[in-house]
């Protein structure tokens, strides 16, 4: 799974939209829009902001296995 498709699943469980989750970062909603298309891949400090948000390892976020 790329991270985009993983984006999107993890928004779309918490039941945001793309405009709200860009809020919550504080990120404008085209650059979200972005990352979940995978046309541009988020930034180290971005991934980490998503990980906090979601309350998960990176590795989660990127669906790694041990």
């Amino acid at each position: 799974m790329n991270i985009g498709k993983k984006l999107k699943e993890l928004r779309k469980s918490y039941n945001y939209t793309q405009e709200q989750l860009a809020m919550r970062l504080n990120i404008s909603r085209v650059n979200y829009t972005r990352y979940e298309s995978g046309k541009v891949r988020p930034d180290y400090e971005t991934l980490l902001l998503l990980a906090d948000f979601y309350d998960i390892s990176l590795d989660e976020l990127f669906n790694r296995k041990n």
